[in-house]
């Protein structure tokens, strides 16, 4: 397959462009993303093309573009494009002829580089090197670099470039104007508002010349929602020319403004752009990789010893751009689909944030972890509002979230309809319910991990039985069985709509029940004031009994003769097809151009991992026997048309014992967005999809799991590796894991208190380091 990616520099973790590649824009501007978690940068090129997404994006802004549109997290001005003349020709790779090309993200300091030899259509050939940062130091900071260097005569640079407010999210403008102006000649400004949610944005950029001060004068102007500036330098032969430009961009909806006004944000902020500018590009980009290491990487680097360096870099792929795209400074905010890195579900929090991306920062850093699922604690009144409009009591998340107050923004309809030709309707955020115990079991896992008593008892309690309340008002007796059951819901194979006892809906309402139960229990005996409290606010009293009835009697399918549970009240009834052609396709979604929904809902063919979720995260409720019956049965009807789907296979491969086929999926999962298909991440990374890859590593070939409470690690490594190596957070603790194919060795850094872990079906207390055979 046609492809610019290169990732022959894994070692030096370096992501790659070999060539550039105009239609196929997106996948890098995605991949090499830049970000520190309070914004995201799309890596889109400083000069301008027609299929390119200039997208800036500054966690929890969101707005309405208006009242037929869910709000979305809009595009902010841009400050990173620029108009590059040379000797009076524009400077464009889809004119003249590239000499050389080369773009590259270094995933270890987050650092992007583009270096161009190019021939002008007149033929001056001219060396360009373009750099760029977000800072991870300074959190509002974008600095770029240029260098010039005319190769084969003098000439005359001409630069254009500023603060555009003109971009859109793909024609909706969520903008208003509010003022642009410069300070001293140097300092351009532009202030701009949300026109839904009156968020006021206060962009900065200058322009300096290296060697010649702090800033430099321009010839300013002005245009509608633009403010830029023109600059000439002459530049003899061979002499390299460097300019740089640093931006910053504050809101007044980050914290840290909290009371201030519009003036005094735009003179503090023009403050905080001259300090950055007299820095100048090196020293932040010196400064922004040292916060890597010291945020990033030496509390959770991952090391894979393998025949393969890409198993190594796909990881640390993983790493940065979860470290890209979560506000771990804002509790009042969370992971999108799609991170920072496009416009794709509109910067949306689905499931994907807390069972694929939360595990991540749960086991690394538990006070991010804490943040994200505070997060769901402030969207309860949200999913009060969702239960009462559907009837139902207690709380039920909604399907997509955005700002904390929020509520259900799922949109009404999604992409056409084959057969009718009209928009298909989005039945997600009316009937996928099993979120509501996704978030309760995400939450719990973090108690387990983090072992903090103080955030169960101010908000993971009241989470966990607010949920318990709407599942008792869920559920629907039938006089038939004398079962509870959950009837008309979507499950994770979202194939599959309006079926009745989805498998994975029912078992984690019931564990969500008899969670509820258990630590109502055992509040009434050590805590009777606090379930006093929290009785009088939910009106406990009169659940904890109809808790225990449903507990007992909720409908959970059981596995047949064949030991195949039923994926729902229906599936194993449905048409078989031949779906070879849809297995072997590059592309998701393909089966979409020969049958519509209503068609799909009829034949057995699944989206994605549905059962094996549930043998994933229920693990110990299984046996073997089951799991690998389940597997034969449904692995081969699954086309893996979402990404949350390999790795969960690939964790449950390894479960099962097969790590060939385990190392097989968590290749396909790397592919998913650095493979070489250049269309699939237009819309931004698969969030989902890089946190399972993290997942894979750690809970599949790692085989690091929470049981009952307590840590277990059964490794499983494919062939081709030889060693692996990771942190984890264990109750406060720091502990570092080397597993071999003969050992686990760990290391307790903290030392502090014992570690008790379960390895290789033994439990050791792990105070200092201990090494544990594995062979069998």
């Amino acid at each position: 397959m046609d492809t610019a990616m290169n990732y022959e520099r894994a070692k030096q973790w370096i992501l790659a462009e070999d060539r550039f590649t105009p239609e196929s824009l997106g996948k890098c501007e995605s991949v090499m993303c830049l970000g520190n978690g309070y914004m995201g940068l799309r890596s889109a090129l400083e000069e301008e093309y027609v299929n390119e997404k200039r997208d800036l994006f500054i966690a929890g802004t969101f707005n309405k573009f208006d009242e037929s549109e869910v709000t979305e997290l809009p595009n902010a001005a841009d400050v990173t494009s620029m108009e590059l003349h040379l000797k009076s020709e524009r400077f464009s790779l889809e004119s003249g002829r590239i000499e050389s090309y080369e773009r590259f993200l270094n995933l270890k300091t987050g650092e992007l580089v583009r270096n161009v030899i190019w021939i002008s259509p007149r033929g001056k050939r001219v060396r360009l090197t373009f750099k760029r940062i977000v800072s991870m130091k300074r959190m509002h900071v974008i600095a770029q670099q240029v260098s010039i260097t005319p190769l084969n005569r003098d000439m005359k640079i001409r630069l254009r470039t500023g603060i555009d407010g003109q971009v859109t999210n793909s024609g909706a403008q969520h903008f208003s104007e509010v003022e642009k102006r410069f300070y001293d000649h140097k300092y351009m400004q532009y202030v701009s508002r949300t026109t839904e949610s009156g968020i006021t944005f206060v962009t900065n950029s200058a322009v300096k010349r290296e060697g010649f001060g702090s800033g430099e004068e321009g010839r300013i102007g002005m245009g509608r929602r633009h403010v830029y500036c023109d600059y000439e330098w002459d530049a003899a032969m061979d002499e390299t020319v460097t300019f740089e430009k640093i931006s910053n961009v504050h809101t007044l909806r980050d914290l840290e403004h909290a009371g201030r006004t519009v003036q005094e944000l735009q003179e503090e902020s023009v403050r905080e752009l001259q300090e950055a500018l007299k820095c100048g590009y090196d020293i932040l980009a010196r400064e922004s990789a040292a916060a890597w290491e010291e945020k990033v990487w030496s509390r959770a680097r991952i090391s894979i010893d393998s025949e393969n360096e890409l198993d190594e870099l796909a990881v640390r792929f993983a790493q940065y751009h979860m470290a890209v795209m979560t506000p771990a400074h804002d509790e009042r905010m969370n992971i999108g689909a799609k991170g920072l890195s496009g416009e794709g579900y509109k910067g949306h929090t689905f499931w994907d944030a807390d069972i694929f991306v939360l595990p991540y920062f749960t086991f690394t850093f538990p006070e991010t972890a804490r943040k994200l699922v505070k997060y769901r604690y402030l969207t309860l009144p949200g999913a009060h509002k969702k239960a009462q409009e559907n009837g139902y009591a207690g709380a039920q998340f909604p399907w997509e979230s955005a700002w904390y107050d929020d509520g259900e923004v799922t949109p009404a309809f999604g992409d056409v309809d084959i057969v009718t030709g009209r928009p298909q309707t989005i039945w997600s955020g009316k009937i996928e319910q099993h979120i509501t115990s996704d978030v309760v079991f995400a939450m719990w896992q973090y108690y387990q991990a983090a072992g903090e008593q103080a955030f169960m008892d101010d908000y993971g309690y009241e989470l966990l039985f607010d949920t318990a309340v709407f599942w008792a008002s869920r559920l629907e007796y039938s006089a038939d069985d004398g079962k509870y059951h959950i009837n008309n819901v979507i499950g994770p194979d979202e194939y599959k709509e309006h079926v009745n006892d989805n498998a994975y809906t029912n078992y984690m309402a019931w564990w969500n029940l008899n969670k509820a139960v258990s630590c109502y229990e055992e509040l009434s005996e050590e805590k009777p004031g606090l379930l006093g409290k929290l009785s009088e606010k939910l009106n406990l009293e009169s659940y904890y009994e109809k808790w225990r009835e449903l507990a007992g009697k909720i409908y959970l399918p059981q596995p047949g003769a064949d030991l195949v549970i039923p994926q729902d009240a229906s599936y194993l009834t449905l048409e078989d097809i031949d779906l070879t052609k849809y297995k072997e396709q590059e592309e998701v979604l393909l089966i979409y151009r020969d049958y519509n929904a209503e068609q799909i809902n009829k034949l057995q063919v699944s989206k994605q991992a549905d059962i094996m979720i549930l043998f994933y995260l229920l693990e110990n409720y299984f046996t073997d026997e089951v799991k690998k019956a389940n597997w034969n049965y449904y692995e081969p009807r699954t086309l893996h048309d979402s990404s949350l789907s390999l790795s969960t296979h690939c964790i449950l491969a390894n479960d099962i014992g097969d790590r060939d086929m385990a190392y097989s999926l968590y290749q396909k999962s790397l592919n998913i967005d650095m493979g070489p298909f250049m269309k699939s991440s237009d819309g931004g990374i698969h969030s989902a999809s890089i946190g399972g890859i993290w997942q894979s590593v750690v809970f599949g070939f790692g085989g690091v799991r929470i049981l009952e409470g307590n840590l277990r690690i059964r490794p499983s490594l494919p062939k081709k590796w030889r060693k692996l190596s990771f942190h984890l957070n264990w109750h406060g603790q720091d502990l570092f894991f080397t597993v071999t194919k003969e050992s686990v060795k760990i290391e307790n850094r903290t030392r502090v208190k014992a570690a008790d872990i379960e390895i290789a079906g033994k439990a050791y207390q792990v105070f200092d380091e201990i090494e544990v055979s594995t062979e069998r």
